[in-house]
């Protein structure tokens, strides 16, 4: 950093709470004001084995009294992982189904099947991401401090749904900055322009103002979701070197990863200050 003479500074919403921390909570957090105001005693939401959002909602089903059940993508191995076997002694339901059968989780015609099976409930989709999800996490923005007014500023998340980015964009525009910070994500998924189009149609459908600049970095995605390489295994045994800030490579890994290449190859301005938004996650 000495070099380029940058700033780097991390938000911690990993700390905000034990168990249903990072940007989860801010995710859920309209959600379940919403399920509590309308008497939802049933949540039922989507994931993968190592679903952080699983996690979070398990946590907040038995913090707000609610039952929750998790439809997890492929099977669910004995004995369960860390995630799932958390999300179990939480009191979450988890209910394996095929990768076929997940492709049609937005559709109709299955959840009636799922009504038809688990009785009445209040549908969460994957991630927890709708725009409640996104006018949540647009509180971020108000957790946002600097060093400096005179360095380009930015902001750089990881990016798998674009529901948290879009909320800061929001949240940021909303503020009517003189000089706002550039909202930088790095994806962790390999879908080229598919990131970039989701983060758009939440803020058109949030009716953002314009203001904000931001973009999609799309090359540290390492190979897909929850994959990694060698580079990028190769940085966290280094990063645990010199610093215990707790990462993992599904997510926060792939954000510093990509930050600290940018910053090396100068892709980002030298004399910038960044603040990184670690938004939690199971480390495992």
């Amino acid at each position: 950093m000495d070099r380029s003479n940058i700033i780097l500074n991390v938000l911690r919403l990993d700390r905000i709470h034990p168990t249903i921390h990072g940007n989860k909570w801010y995710k859920l957090k309209r959600n379940l004001e919403q399920f509590r105001r309308e008497g939802v005693g049933r949540v039922v939401s989507f994931g993968g084995a190592y679903s952080n959002h699983l996690y979070a909602l398990a946590a907040a089903g038995k913090h707000y009294s609610l039952e929750t059940i998790g439809l997890v993508r492929g099977e669910i191995c004995q004995p369960l992982n860390p995630v799932l076997a958390f999300a179990q002694q939480q009191g979450m339901q988890l209910v394996p189904i095929s990768r076929s059968e997940y492709r049609y989780k937005q559709e109709a015609g299955f959840i009636a099947e799922l009504r038809s099976r688990f009785g009445d409930f209040q549908l969460l989709p994957e991630g927890g991401s709708n725009l409640l999800a996104v006018q949540g996490c647009a509180e971020i923005a108000e957790s946002i401090r600097w060093e400096s007014a005179d360095r380009c500023r930015i902001v750089a998340l990881c990016c798998g749904t674009g529901a948290t980015m879009a909320g800061i964009v929001s949240g940021l525009s909303a503020q009517q900055q003189a000089n706002p910070p550039q909202v930088l994500g790095i994806g962790v998924l390999k879908a080229e322009g598919y990131l970039q189009a989701e983060v758009q149609s939440w803020l058109d459908n949030n009716q953002c103002p314009p203001g904000v600049s931001w973009r999609v970095e799309g090359n540290y995605h390492c190979g897909g979701y929850a994959r990694s390489n060698s580079r990028l295994k190769g940085f966290l045994k280094d990063f645990t070197r010199f610093s215990q800030l707790p990462l993992e490579p599904v997510y926060t890994g792939k954000l510093l990863f990509g930050l600290f290449d940018m910053i090396e190859r100068g892709s980002i301005p030298a004399g910038s200050e960044i603040l990184a938004i670690h938004t939690g996650g199971v480390y495992r």
